[in-house]
């Protein structure tokens, strides 16, 4: 039994209560939005705001970033898609590439996939060494001590959904021609290989799991529910971060 095991997957919200609540939570986050840019409030410029997004495929990541950077003008958020390493990538520390994404004070990122990979897709498909992916637990824990001693609000998310919802999601695709780009011969083959991705996940929350960045695991079987947990627990940790480096969360009228 693992951390996966453990999450109710029967919570739910219909789409009508889904809207109902991100109608009441995204101007919220607008405003805790403009406050950490110093454009609202104090005017002095909050921590830097990372979400860093993991899952199974299928899972709602791109619906769940969707909804979390849509209300925010294009300029006050950032969305960096990661894939597989290119080969100047390969050349580097496998840390490398995720640098000239991360956000400065007063910035905003929302990281679709990331380091994680070397531990995950990484390691299952034998793209690393057992030594390097190995190696990379204390590497990834020691780089997000670095990036949130040095202010960062790091925000890290694994949504998570059943096999089964899994299955449906993957033959809803196939089966709509303007969602079939977007299913790979390499889901399919990753799905086959499901076991092995829990367990790389399990031990990835065991060593990665730390006071300065905790894992956020989001029951996504309801897509819907899904979606405002992860704007509800943003707009938490945002406010935590401004409260550190006392800032006001709310402007005063």
């Amino acid at each position: 039994m693992g951390r996966l095991d453990d999450v109710d997957l029967s919570l739910s919200l219909s789409k009508s209560e889904s809207e109902e609540r991100l109608a009441e939570l995204q101007p919220r986050l607008v405003e805790l939005r403009l406050i950490v840019g110093g454009l609202l409030g104090e005017g002095r410029l909050g921590p830097p705001i990372c979400a860093l997004f993991e899952g199974w495929d299928a899972s709602g990541k791109g619906g769940a970033i969707k909804r979390l950077v849509s209300p925010l003008d294009p300029r006050h958020a950032r969305v960096a898609e990661f894939a597989a390493p290119s080969p100047d990538a390969k050349r580097h520390h496998f840390l490398w590439r995720f640098w000239p994404a991360l956000p400065g004070w007063g910035g905003f990122t929302v990281l679709d996939r990331s380091w994680y990979g070397r531990v995950l897709v990484e390691r299952v498909e034998g793209f690393a060494s057992s030594e390097e992916w190995n190696r990379a637990y204390d590497e990834i824990v020691e780089h997000e001590r670095m990036l949130t001693e040095e202010g960062m609000v790091l925000v890290k998310f694994w949504m998570h959904i059943s096999g089964k919802e899994q299955l449906h999601r993957f033959e809803q695709r196939r089966d709509d021609p303007l969602k079939s780009w977007k299913l790979t011969d390499d889901d399919w083959k990753n799905r086959g290989r499901r076991k092995e991705y829990k367990q790389a996940a399990e031990e990835m929350f065991e060593r990665t799991d730390s006071e300065h960045a905790r894992w956020h695991i989001v029951p996504a079987e309801s897509k819907h529910y899904a979606r405002v947990h992860v704007i509800e627990t943003m707009i938490g940790e945002i406010e935590r971060g401004l409260d550190r480096y006392g800032i006001a969360a709310h402007v005063t009228s």
